[in-house]
C-alpha cells in the first residue's frame, strides 16, 4: 500500500518523534511504500529514516522551492512547480493518507483532502493520527460541524482519529 503522510518539517519532541518513529516501523515492516513531501528535515526526516530502515519503500514529492532540502536517497523524488500540484501528485500516488503532527502547511493539506472526499472526488481512507492528544481540538471541531449538519456524510465516513500508530495502520489495512 503507499500511504501519504502530511508532517511537519521541524524538528519536534518525543511526544511526537517517538509515535513517528513507531508508525514508520509499521510501514516498512509491512512492506508499504511512504509517500510524503519529500523533505530531508525534522519528522519528515524521522518518518522517511524510519521507513526505510524497517524495509520500506520512500516516494517523495517536494516542490521547486524547497528542492534542495530533498532527500537524496529517497527510491523516487518528484518535483513539482508549486504547492497545488505537489498536493494532488501526493493524492494520486496514494492509497491512503494519515495526518501527523504539523502547523498551517499540514492542516492546510489535511484540510483539502478532507474537502475532495466531502465531495467524492476520492475515497481514500483519512487517519488523522492523534500523537500527544495534539488533534484534540481539531476533533472536537469536527464533532461539532457532524452534530450541527455541516458536513454532508458522517464524520466517521470522512476521517478516522487513531491514538496511536498501531490503530492507524490497522484502519488502513481494513479500509484501503
Amino acid at each position: 500500500m503507499n500511504i501519504c503522510v502530511f508532517m511537519s518539517a521541524a524538528d519536534l519532541d518525543e511526544r511526537y518523534t517517538v509515535p513517528a518513529r513507531e508508525f514508520a516501523g509499521l510501514i516498512g515492516r509491512g512492506g508499504h511504500t511512504l509517500v510524503w513531501g519529500g523533505s530531508e528535515s525534522g519528522l519528515m526526516k524521522v518518518v522517511a529514516d524510519g521507513v526505510q530502515e524497517a524495509g520500506g519503500r520512500l516516494v517523495g514529492v517536494s516542490v521547486e522551492f524547497l528542492h534542495k532540502v530533498a532527500r537524496e536517497n529517497a527510491d523516487e523524488m518528484v518535483i513539482t512547480a508549486d504547492l497545488a500540484e505537489r498536493k494532488a501528485q501526493l493524492l494520486l500516488r496514494s492509497d491512503a493518507i494519515v495526518v501527523m503532527v504539523g502547523g498551517t502547511g499540514t492542516l492546510d493539506e489535511a484540510t483539502e483532502i478532507l474537502e475532495l472526499k466531502k465531495h467524492g472526488l476520492h475515497a481514500k481512507p483519512v487517519v488523522l493520527l492523534n500523537a500527544a492528544g495534539f488533534y484534540d481540538g481539531l476533533k472536537l471541531q469536527f464533532q461539532r460541524m457532524d452534530a450541527e449538519g455541516f458536513l454532508p456524510l458522517p464524520l466517521s465516513d470522512l476521517v478516522f482519529f487513531a491514538e496511536d500508530g498501531a490503530e492507524a495502520m490497522a484502519y488502513l489495512e481494513e479500509n484501503a
